[in-house]
């Protein structure tokens, strides 16, 4: 009879949680994003509300688009008798992988009420020359 430790198979249970909890915290600080595409392009559209120009960074290398950047927020409200302040702070990072038809090199991007919209025109499709193969007797 074989006799199973109790520790191989208990143990890595009771870790499992911390090790995927830093993957979920950066899931949920990730901007939300969504991608389409169409008979010309790809779109990428991520939410981006009360980020600036210049804390973007969008690089494209090896067919992976990187977005990273700052997210620095504020509000305050006051009133006669209260005061409000929210801050939001923090660094985001989001990837995504271009299909192999996706121009990588001619990719346009701009922001727009706090939608940065990321478009990557796709290659035409190349059209090949038909050969007319003879057909020999016998």
């Amino acid at each position: 009879m074989v006799e199973k430790s109790h520790t191989s198979g208990f143990w890595p249970s009771i870790y499992d949680p911390f090790r995927q909890m830093g993957q979920r915290v950066a899931e949920w600080l990730a901007p939300a994003s969504e991608a389409a595409g169409n008979d010309n392009a790809y779109r990428i559209a991520v939410e981006l509300p009360g980020v600036e120009e210049k804390d973007i960074h969008l690089s494209i290398e090896d067919g992976v688009v990187s977005l990273t950047g700052e997210k620095r927020t504020e509000r305050e409200e006051k009133g006669e008798t209260w005061f409000f302040s929210e801050r939001q702070y923090g660094s985001f990072s989001r990837s995504f992988r271009l299909p192999p038809d996706a121009e990588g090199d001619k990719v346009d991007a701009h922001i727009k009420d706090g939608v940065l919209t990321i478009t990557i025109p796709k290659t035409k499709p190349k059209k090949s020359d038909a050969t007319k193969v003879e057909i020999r007797k016998g």
